[in-house]
């Protein structure tokens, strides 16, 4: 990893972890609540944002192509004002571009898969570690970062075109509707 894409990815972290922690804390006006809410932000994000880009540009990699992620500030700061002015999170922190190799249409579909799979995958251990430190503070840290990384893979799933789940779905429907429908279903109902 070059210096730049390195940058690029604590750049990210960091600007997201923020935006997360202004929601968690209710704007980030009490300072001990803001780092606490931070703590807990930059794991979540940690993992749910550094894990997902990763899993696309090393995909991407075992398909022969070269994959740098790099970091679209407009987005970042996008998603830092209105977390904490409207206490939300839409975020644009950046992509892996992945260049030097035509990408088949199947390759692109697993490639853009693997970061949602990642997510539902620590999605799914932190729901596991929560239901299994219940009552604990693991418990609540591990909800969050569980929850956070589920939103976040059905937020990618969506099929629309920027979106993880555009390249899923124009690839296998099946794939796609086989990850995304569950998400909805778990997170909403």
């Amino acid at each position: 990893m070059e210096n730049k894409e390195l940058t690029d990815l604590l750049v990210s972290w960091l600007s997201l972890s923020a935006a997360f922690a202004f929601v968690f804390a209710d704007g980030g006006l009490d300072f001990i609540g803001f780092a606490d809410a931070l703590a807990i932000a930059a794991l979540a994000v940690g993992t749910g944002f550094l894990l997902h880009e990763l899993a696309h540009k090393y995909v991407a990699i075992h398909f022969g192509a070269k994959a740098e992620f790099r970091a679209w500030n407009m987005g970042l700061l996008f998603a830092i004002v209105v977390a904490f002015l409207f206490r939300f999170i839409f975020a644009a922190p950046g992509a892996v571009y992945i260049y030097g190799k035509n990408v088949t249409l199947r390759e692109n579909g697993i490639i853009s898969v693997a970061g949602p799979v990642m997510n539902i995958i620590i999605g799914m251990v932190g729901i596991f570690l929560a239901t299994l430190y219940a009552g604990t503070q693991i418990a609540h840290v591990a909800s969050v970062v569980g929850t956070i990384n589920l939103y976040l893979a059905m937020f990618n799933l969506l099929p629309i075109f920027i979106l993880d789940g555009a390249k899923v779905f124009a690839w296998n429907k099946i794939v796609w509707a086989a990850l995304f429908f569950p998400l909805v279903v778990f997170l909403f109902f």
